[in-house]
């Protein structure tokens, strides 16, 4: 008696066209956030190599003319002037050039990267800050470092905004597998109306490059009040 074939398997059922397009559109975007990032990068060290070196030179070249010129009290209210306007100019550039990107992610490494921009929004909103990294510096992809450090700063600009509070923790974790940034506060929660996801497309923006890295990002209200904001990305093996 010849052995009976196998019955076939049933066909896998083929993608929701909304999921499938959902899937679509946020590859879309992580692919867009990265290009945006890789030209933010490009234009910041622009401003460095290009403007600010000219900058340097003339503030250079004022300060030999100065030396050089009589000792006439409005000239040489005058130089200081334009010396001052220089200085600003300079300064001017090395905002933008912050804004742009953050050369610190790149040569000193996310751990600096975090703990100046939670220090730095402490001295600014007079709000303490505390914060618990890793001492070694975080083993994970360029892309994952500019996902934590723009889900601190927005973070942290929504609590300036929304939160009412008066401290802010900031938690940095790792496993072989993952790295989790929390950030919590005391101030109003969501129940008190803090609802930071409402209507506000940076968080938005980064929940977005959180899942096009296969992460995750929560808000919920902590447990002893305040505001939990949660940040988790798988870290890939060869990392």
């Amino acid at each position: 008696m010849s052995a009976q074939p196998a019955p076939a398997s049933p066909p896998s059922p083929a993608p929701h066209p909304a999921a499938q397009r959902n899937a679509e559109l946020s590859d879309l975007l992580g692919h867009l956030h990265n290009c945006w990032d890789n030209e933010r990068r490009s234009l910041s060290r622009q401003l460095h190599d290009s403007l600010g070196s000219t900058l340097t030179a003339l503030t250079m070249h004022l300060g030999l003319l100065t030396q050089k010129m009589p000792p006439d009290p409005a000239l040489q209210d005058r130089a200081a002037q334009m010396k001052q306007l220089l200085l600003q100019v300079v300064e001017t550039n090395r905002q933008m050039q912050m804004r742009l990107w953050n050369d610190r992610l790149e040569f000193l490494g996310v751990r600096v990267a975090l703990c100046e921009a939670a220090e730095q929004f402490g001295a600014q909103q007079h709000i303490t800050v505390r914060c618990r990294l890793p001492e070694q510096e975080l083993q994970c992809p360029r892309s994952h470092s500019v996902v934590l450090l723009h889900a601190l700063e927005e973070g942290l600009r929504n609590i300036a905004m929304h939160a009412h509070a008066s401290a802010v923790d900031v938690q940095v974790s790792e496993s072989p597998h993952s790295i989790t940034l929390q950030l919590k506060d005391n101030g109003i929660g969501i129940a008190g109306g803090n609802d930071q996801s409402s209507g506000k497309f940076g968080l938005r923006t980064v929940r977005e490059r959180a899942a096009y890295l296969g992460g995750t990002l929560s808000l919920e209200e902590a447990p002893d009040g305040g505001t939990l904001l949660t940040v988790k990305l798988p870290v890939p093996a060869s990392t």
